[in-house]
């Protein structure tokens, strides 16, 4: 029996939660959270850090147990795990939850039965330099999670990319 994860702290609600669930590869674990900060750098430097948890208690929980420890945060809509897919990708995808699709589990059948037999995925792989924007929109119900499950179908990778960080000049143009 798994005791009790610990709770989780965030002092800005506006910083994306990314927990570690993997302790495999240090050197995939430093490259993920490179990329996490490296996100934020130059045009992004006005968007929050983010709040990482490297606590070896966390180590192989599986994402049903990780929604229900974050879900004692009512701020946070998504949250992001390194798991072993992020630490053996060479992308580092993390694997976002959805912490709102529980609410379709009190929805009245008669109305709604069709939604409550299929209720919407609840992961999808975000690859670091899209974590905020995720995040964000979610933060701030812009975009609903299903959209950004679509999106990742429609990646060769299988992931949600930023498209204003892909479509940032490289400065090779001329």
């Amino acid at each position: 029996m798994r005791e009790e994860l610990p709770r989780v702290v965030r002092d800005d609600a506006w910083a994306p939660l990314v927990i570690r669930t993997d302790f495999t590869d240090d050197a995939a674990w430093r490259e993920v959270v490179a990329a996490l900060a490296q996100a934020v750098e130059g045009e992004r430097g006005g968007e929050s850090a983010v709040h990482l948890v490297e606590d070896r208690r966390w180590e192989g929980v599986p994402g049903d147990l990780a929604l229900a420890a974050a879900a004692r945060d009512e701020e946070l809509s998504v949250v992001f795990l390194a798991d072993d897919v992020t630490m053996r990708s060479p992308l580092r995808p993390l694997l976002a939850l959805d912490l709102g699709a529980d609410d379709y589990q009190d929805l009245d059948p008669v109305y709604y039965q069709e939604l409550i037999d299929s209720p919407p995925p609840r992961e999808v792989r975000v690859v670091p330099d899209a974590v905020h924007m995720v995040h964000g929109n979610m933060q701030l119900a812009n975009v609903d999670f299903a959209e950004f499950v679509e999106d990742a179908a429609g990646d060769p990778d299988g992931g949600v990319r930023d498209a204003t960080a892909a479509s940032a000049p490289t400065g090779s143009e001329g």
